[in-house]
């Protein structure tokens, strides 16, 4: 399949930093018409900066109000929609089943869950009618493996790959793909918090938590 991506008009959720900004980056390189939402004004401002082109606004996945101003600010200045990239999420709490709070519990799903229902539902009726639409949720390696300590993280990765299997049976006859990647782990902000937070479970110093992770990486 030749997709093309000049003039492709993509939404990226959570893509002022981390992967969300290497998603928006490579769209744009490539020629796509890229609009953004995050929670930290701070990185809004330094990726608004440093890509002009990349219209980014402040807005939480999670609450409903929110993705629809964000969807109609985003529709009117892309002119429609072919692509949604669902890469917002949180890592949630590293701690033992027992000592896990609600709060943190519905947080992690609020956030990981309803927060890909909440864009996807908005952006459907657009993407049925683009020659091009796709839908990209980001899961996990999590989604697939059972993770000790994780467990609102794991449930949520677990069921972005369940709506990714629905939305591409129901979206399919539409000409809709839906796709979801499962990234290992990745570098940055949120897999050092991930760490600290496990090794403080296990007794363990960051630092051998650390290269813990490292021993399972093959290359």
């Amino acid at each position: 399949m030749d997709i093309k991506t000049d003039g492709l008009k993509a939404i990226v959720t959570a893509g002022a930093s981390g992967l969300g900004l290497a998603i928006a980056e490579a769209l744009n390189a490539v020629g796509a018409n890229v609009v953004i939402c995050d929670v930290d004004a701070g990185a809004l401002d330094r990726l608004q900066e440093k890509h002009p082109d990349i219209r980014g606004f402040l807005a939480d996945v999670s609450d409903e109000a929110a993705m629809g101003e964000f969807f109609d600010k985003a529709l009117s200045a892309l002119g429609g929609l072919d692509c949604l990239v669902n890469n917002a999420g949180v890592s949630g709490p590293t701690t033992p089943v027992e000592e896990l709070s609600f709060e943190d519990w519905s947080h992690t799903l609020n956030v990981n869950l309803s927060g890909t229902f909440l864009c996807t539902r908005a952006a459907v009726p657009h993407l049925k009618r683009s020659d091009r639409g796709s839908i990209i949720n980001m899961s996990s390696v999590s989604g697939r493996l059972g993770v000790p300590l994780r467990t609102p993280y794991a449930a949520t990765k677990w069921g972005v790959i369940g709506l990714t299997q629905t939305w591409a049976k129901e979206l399919g006859p539409f000409g809709v793909r839906v796709n979801a990647i499962l990234p290992g782990f990745v570098d940055g902000a949120r897999m050092d918090r991930v760490i600290e937070g496990r090794a403080k479970a296990t007794g363990s110093s960051v630092d051998e938590m650390r290269q813990r992770y490292l021993d399972k990486v093959s290359l």
